[in-house]
């Protein structure tokens, strides 16, 4: 059976330059089990993280995100 991936974007305060935004990435999908790609644009201030929800929760995913250094909330 396939994994129901799900998308959310979030808005991302406290990045600086494009490293930052290769920093969110990277950590979130190293570090968070479900996550499948994390897109972070720092011109938008947004990340669109796609996951599966049976491996990875949103609670997850901004945690991990203040973990590296910066501010996170779902986008309206």
């Amino acid at each position: 059976m396939k994994c129901m991936a799900k998308k959310i974007k979030l808005k991302i305060t406290g990045m600086h330059c494009t490293s930052c935004a290769m920093n969110i990435d990277g950590d979130l999908e190293d570090c968070v089990k479900g996550v499948t790609s994390s897109n972070t644009n720092y011109a938008k201030a947004e990340t669109e993280v796609e996951f599966d929800e049976k491996e990875a929760k949103i609670e997850q995913i901004i945690g991990q995100i203040k973990k590296t250094g910066y501010q996170a909330e779902i986008q309206k």
